[in-house]
């Protein structure tokens, strides 16, 4: 089989098969038999003049040249899903699918009341939702809309600048009472600190006009931000954690109301070929309208932090 010949159901079972290590595995994941996965895989080595996997005891591990095809690979299925997204679609309603990537807390803890009104007022709109921290390329269609703390380059996007959400030192109220209230910054050292493992791009950003906070040794480190909030919502210690966040919950109460005074930039994201079918329009007005409140939610007063609120 030449290279013209390949179909992308032939791609396909090759990412199937770098995901999963067999094809066995592969084959389920894409309701495949067996034989047929391993026709494919036999086919792309035949095309491609060299073996794409070598059989190991952990496994089938990818070769040099599977290494090399997996990112235009990848970008094949970001592209087919877009497409399938596309042809979902109705260019004069809102309906269809529409995909959005946005980081873990935000996905969880802000987006699910907004995409709830968003589909209770248009119910024939399908929505996929991406929860990570890593930047989805909204050129090559990974997503439809992203939301980001970072202010997008490219000029084929279209964004909107929603504000910036601000972050405090927060502790569940158990944590207070059992360990104290810290008075100052260098009193943190006494106190189980939680944060993350890896610095991400926006935290570095976050953190370059700050070195008294870059040197802080973290008690407890996850490169999750969420399981960062969980550990925070558990007592375990304290950290960092958006104020819109813990106005919601009165048992997170701020520590040292005004030190951290940290926030991150907040954009919606759509390529500007979207902007004109009706099921992106509303998705991103929805989207932009639903995080302006949310950024703009009061915070709590005074009367509710760590200073004032808690007794010792």
């Amino acid at each position: 089989m030449t290279l013209d010949q390949i179909s992308w159901d032939h791609y396909r079972t090759f990412l199937a098969v770098l995901e999963t290590g067999s094809l066995s595995a592969a084959a389920r994941t894409l309701g495949l038999t067996q034989p047929t996965a391993g026709r494919h895989i036999e086919a792309l080595e035949q095309a491609f003049g060299a073996p794409l996997f070598l059989r190991s005891p952990q496994g089938l591990l990818p070769t040099e040249k599977a290494l090399a095809m997996q990112g235009h690979a990848r970008g094949m299925a970001a592209m087919s899903l877009a497409l399938a997204r596309i042809a979902s679609g109705d260019m004069e309603e809102v309906r269809g699918t529409v995909r959005i990537s946005a980081s873990e807390v935000i996905a969880v803890e802000t987006l699910p009341p907004i995409l709830t009104r968003l589909q209770e007022e248009h119910p024939a709109l399908e929505i996929e939702l991406s929860a990570s921290d890593a930047v989805e390329d909204l050129l090559q269609q990974e997503a439809d809309i992203a939301i980001r703390m970072i202010k997008p380059t490219q000029a084929a996007l279209l964004s909107r600048r929603i504000g910036k959400l601000s972050l405090g030192f927060h502790a569940h109220r158990r944590y207070l009472e059992r360990h104290g209230v810290p008075n100052a910054l260098g009193e943190l050292t006494g106190h189980r600190l939680i944060g993350f493992d890896r610095q991400l791009a926006y935290i570095r950003d976050m953190l370059k006009d700050r070195p008294d906070l870059v040197g802080i040794a973290f008690d407890f480190r996850a490169d999750s931000n969420l399981v960062q909030l969980a550990a925070i919502r558990a007592g375990l210690g304290i950290g960092m954690c958006q104020h819109a966040i813990a106005a919601r919950e009165p048992d997170l109460i701020e520590v040292l109301p005004g030190a951290l005074d940290l926030s991150l930039e907040t954009f919606v994201v759509m390529h500007e070929n979207l902007k004109t079918v009706p099921r992106f329009r509303a998705t991103f007005d929805a989207l932009v309208g639903g995080l302006d409140d949310w950024i703009r939610s009061p915070r709590k007063g005074n009367a509710e932090t760590a200073a004032s609120g808690i007794d010792i």
